[in-house]
């Protein structure tokens, strides 16, 4: 049982003060009948806590920095009016900081035999599962002496998923896309390798494109025309060892990996291709295979949601069988992962050749934009030998990329907030070269 201030009603039963009864009930017992009485007679009218029955409704999946809506309806069966706080209790990370008390806290009144329904409102700060813990209700006597208090628990979960910020960036890479298919309003030939039509010759068309066997049967010139390659297998690796864990600014390197292959996948599913993700440091992590052109991006955004980094170093023979074993004919392979040169020459390099022997591939690396701004840095000695250390990176970074160059890997290294398009950008190209 809880004892509640209320200093006017205590003063009107005892003239003692209120901070004499805080030591022990012996107390208040011994010195003050009346306000004893008082007490046990709100305590026994308060409404009954474990006859309560709550149900959840609501959201189930939110994308990380928007906010959901979770809906607790509280039955009252019991024949007394239900006066009460209620916490409801969730993960730290369902809310912004400081707002969790105002949220999650509420006040409310039940009659006897009606129910009424609560709202909170979260707002998570990180991606992955967010499931409700206990629900704490502390119901009052009619006079607010006294309390009883119970937890109940009622099952509920929201699945934070990845924000997708690189959708603005899906607008521009269709346009590029359109115009490599030939379908714009320029005066340009669709680049592609495949066959697509005959149409009749326009003067400032190339001539190494005109069809002399359909000329020779028709009184005018006939052109081939071209379209990008389609149909065409993707499958995007996601590192998840610890290398991905690593922090750029406020974004981890994952997150950022996430939301280029997001990006990734809208562009590739209009360009008629298809897109299989694999996520892997010393086994498989996560996932999607299979889906259609409309399908995958759902299926990337929820398993995306839940993945995080594991604190191991990547094996790299175990990530190479496992991608050759989900890519059994010719695809374009998108290894996102880092550009240190330790897990680049001592894992990824060995096992290069048996990816490059029957793939396309392309390696993303999250850079750093800090490294870039200590190479420029001057004027005292810290920042010279800071300046030192950034270039430095920045030298052997290159080098790195360079070995992977040798192998006929296409490299892109972009800091967080322009990988997604400089991956796009690097597809595009990929594809009008006619290399997928």
């Amino acid at each position: 049982m809880a004892l509640t201030g209320r200093t006017a009603l205590l003063a009107a039963l005892g003239s003692l003060p209120v901070g004499f009864f805080a030591p022990s009930w012996a107390g208040i017992l011994a010195v003050n009948a009346p306000l004893s009485l008082a007490i046990l007679c709100d305590y026994a009218l308060a409404a009954p806590v474990r006859k309560l029955r709550f149900t959840r409704s609501g959201d189930t999946s939110v994308r990380l920095g928007d906010g959901a809506e979770v809906h607790l309806t509280v039955t009252n069966p019991s024949g007394r009016r239900l006066r009460a706080h209620l916490r409801d209790a969730w993960p730290p990370s369902s809310w912004l900081p400081g707002t969790e008390q105002a949220t999650s806290r509420h006040k409310v009144t039940v009659p006897a035999g009606e129910r009424r329904r609560l709202t909170t409102l979260l707002r998570p700060t990180r991606r992955g599962d967010r499931q409700a813990e206990r629900i704490t209700v502390r119901s009052f006597g009619p006079m607010g002496l006294a309390a009883r208090q119970g937890h109940h628990e009622v099952p509920w979960t929201v699945r934070v998923l990845p924000p997708f910020h690189s959708r603005k960036h899906l607008p521009s890479r269709l346009a590029r896309l359109r115009e490599l298919d030939g379908r714009t309003s320029l005066l340009t030939r669709g680049e592609g390798t495949e066959f697509d039509s005959l149409r009749a010759y326009v003067p400032g068309d190339d001539t190494r494109s005109i069809d002399w066997r359909a000329t020779a049967r028709q009184s005018a010139f006939a052109v081939r025309t071209w379209r990008p390659e389609r149909d065409r297998h993707i499958l995007v690796v996601l590192d998840t060892g610890r290398t991905s864990a690593g922090r750029v600014g406020d974004v981890p390197r994952l997150d950022a990996a996430m939301d280029a292959t997001l990006l990734l996948a809208a562009l590739a599913s209009r360009a008629g291709d298809r897109l299989d993700l694999l996520a892997y440091d010393r086994r498989t992590r996560a996932q999607v295979r299979g889906h259609a052109a409309g399908d995958v991006l759902p299926a990337l955004v929820n398993t995306l949601a839940p993945l995080e980094p594991e604190l191991v170093e990547t094996d790299a023979r175990g990530l190479a069988a496992a991608t050759l074993k989900n890519a059994p004919r010719r695809s374009l392979l998108v290894l996102l992962t880092t550009l240190d040169a330790a897990p680049i020459e001592e894992g990824l390099l060995p096992v290069l050749p048996q990816l490059t022997r029957r793939h396309t591939v392309l390696v993303a690396s999250v850079a750093d934009p800090y490294i870039e701004k200590m190479s420029r840095e001057r004027g005292t000695v810290d920042a010279v030998y800071e300046a030192a250390a950034g270039t430095q990176a920045q030298a052997q970074r290159r080098r790195t990329a360079e070995q992977l160059q040798r192998y006929g890997v296409t490299v892109v290294d972009a800091t967080p907030e322009n990988l997604a398009p400089a991956l796009a950008d690097a597809y595009l190209a990929l594809k009008a070269a006619g290399r997928l």
